[in-house]
C-alpha cells in the first residue's frame, strides 16, 4: 500500500437458499404460559465485514459459508429446546428427553431434540446462538472480519440480527416485525 493511502473496506453479505433448517419449538411467556408446539422454516443470513487485503479479498469467505451451512444442518429437523430456560426442568433419560413446564411433562425422543445453550427458542436468542457459535471457532479466528451480521428469520417479515464487533465485545441487536 503506497503511503497516505487508506486500507479498503468491504461487507460480504451471504444469503444462500440453502442456509435454512426446519424446526419445532415453543416460544415461552411466563412461568405458566407458552406456545403450543409448531415449527418454522428458517432462514439465516450473515454480513461480515473487514479490510481488503492485497490480494483483493477481505476473507476466504467460503469458509463462512461452510460454517453456517454446518450449523443449520445440525438444527434441521430438530425440536429446539432451550437448555437455559427459567421456566424448563429438563432430565435426559435413556433415549428420552423429558421436559417439565408448569404442570405439563413433555416426552421426546432424543435424538430428535436438540438442547440449546439459550433463554428461549427466539428469532433473537437463535441470532445470538448463531453468532457466538461462529465468533467462538477457531475457524472464525483466522479470518479478518471485524464485524460480523447474523440474521434468522422465522418467516417473511420476521426477523432478528446481532451483530458482533472484533474491537469492542459488543453486541447490538435489531428486530423487525413489519406488519
Amino acid at each position: 500500500m503506497a503511503a497516505g493511502e487508506e486500507t479498503r473496506r468491504a461487507s460480504i453479505e451471504l444469503a444462500k437458499e440453502d442456509m435454512h433448517f426446519s424446526a419445532a419449538h415453543f416460544t415461552i411467556f411466563s412461568a405458566n404460559r407458552r406456545e403450543n408446539l409448531h415449527g418454522h422454516n428458517f432462514f439465516v443470513e450473515a454480513r461480515a465485514e473487514g479490510p481488503i487485503n492485497s490480494n483483493g479479498l477481505c476473507f476466504d469467505y467460503t469458509l463462512l459459508k461452510a460454517r453456517l451451512r454446518a450449523l443449520c444442518d445440525v438444527l434441521d429437523e430438530t425440536l429446539l429446546i432451550a437448555a437455559r430456560s427459567p421456566h424448563l426442568e429438563i432430565q435426559e433419560e435413556h433415549d428420552e428427553v423429558v421436559v417439565a413446564f408448569a404442570d405439563e411433562t413433555l416426552r421426546f425422543q432424543h435424538r430428535d431434540v436438540k438442547l440449546l445453550p439459550i433463554r428461549n427458542v427466539t428469532v433473537e436468542e437463535l441470532a445470538h446462538w448463531f453468532t457466538d457459535t461462529l465468533t467462538r471457532d477457531d475457524c472464525f479466528g483466522s479470518l479478518s472480519v471485524e464485524s460480523l451480521t447474523v440474521r434468522v428469520s422465522s418467516g417473511p417479515g420476521q426477523w432478528a440480527e446481532t451483530t458482533w464487533q472484533s474491537n469492542a465485545n459488543v453486541h447490538a441487536t435489531g428486530l423487525r416485525d413489519p406488519l
